[in-house]
């Protein structure tokens, strides 16, 4: 087993996400069924007749992302005999993409994926006021530099890095003004670009401490089985498959950083050449190549990715 299944984060949604694979597949019918069901309104529809913005929300975009990442993963289980525990070595997700990792693997069911993510992005929306809290991009710094500028950033506010994506790609967020001095800090120590993202809250720092609580309550009391392959757990970048723990790192997660660069490393150390990303998007495919050598990334999320993917393996 060579492969590992991957699923991306918020940033990847885009209207008329997972609309083809509704018409074309039963399987992806019933996932998008049971999202709507599990929320009690048409989340599809928002999802393929927009509008942008209101996909965008991230109480909306969490879960309508993991809807489509399923999805894929139950037309690949029905039309190319899929069987995730013998064909892929470990499954793993960016921040909100690690549910629908963990979902994949049948750690929890799609209703409960949903309602956790419903509950994470309002969480998350809600716990800074909006305008306080702010997320920059710092590219052509590795993590220990991009750490050193938020430490310098911070004065007395949280300014930490949230976002390890690999390829000297490090995310930084927390308050508006720190993340703002981090810009200058990194121009003047020889980052190739810094910026300032369009967000609606700083994920993954210590202001997200409300949203962490909401969650640890929220999956308290969910129902979570040993995952059918270990997930690689973002904030370890080590393979994890107690439901104890994977309750104890979706929480620390909520604040802590998404090592994503170390998770990619750790999966073609353990020697991974394949990465089929499945769900909107290929974010994760542009960055695995950055990270791992030699790998091949393969986004899968439309119908046609899928009969690519089947030809290959019949």
């Amino acid at each position: 087993m060579t492969a590992a299944f991957v699923f991306p984060g918020q940033g990847s949604q885009a209207v008329g996400m997972g609309k083809a694979l509704a018409e074309a597949f039963a399987p992806a019918r019933a996932v998008f069924d049971e999202v709507d069901a599990a929320l009690g309104e048409k989340l599809t529809a928002t999802m393929w007749d927009g509008p942008a913005d209101k996909l965008t929300l991230t109480e909306n975009a969490q879960p309508a992302l993991m809807a489509v990442s399923v999805a894929v993963m139950r037309v690949l289980e029905a039309e190319a005999g899929v069987d995730i525990k013998r064909d892929a070595k470990f499954v793993a997700g960016h921040s909100l993409g690690e549910y629908s990792a963990l979902a994949a693997a049948g750690a929890f069911s799609i209703t409960d994926a949903a309602k956790l993510l419903r509950i994470r992005g309002s969480a998350m929306q809600k716990a800074v006021p909006v305008g306080t809290g702010a997320m920059a991009a710092l590219l052509g710094l590795e993590l220990e530099a991009a750490s050193a500028v938020a430490a310098e950033a911070a004065q007395g506010e949280v300014c930490q890095a949230a976002n390890d994506n690999g390829g000297g790609q490090v995310v930084v967020s927390g308050n508006k003004s720190a993340v703002e001095r981090a810009v200058e800090i990194a121009k003047a120590k020889g980052a190739k670009r810094a910026m300032m993202l369009q967000v609606s809250a700083p994920f993954h720092c210590a202001l997200m401490q409300p949203a962490a609580d909401a969650m640890a309550e929220a999956l308290g009391k969910t129902n979570i089985k040993v995952p059918a392959v270990p997930v690689v757990a973002n904030v370890l970048a080590q393979p994890i498959s107690d439901p104890k723990e994977i309750v104890k790192r979706l929480v620390e997660q909520v604040t802590g950083t998404v090592r994503w660069r170390e998770c990619a490393a750790y999966m073609a150390g353990q020697g991974v050449t394949t990465f089929y990303e499945l769900g909107a998007g290929k974010v994760l495919t542009g960055l695995l190549k950055r990270i791992a050598d030699g790998a091949t990334g393969t986004p899968i999320g439309t119908p046609d990715d899928v009969a690519a993917f089947k030809a290959k393996r019949s």
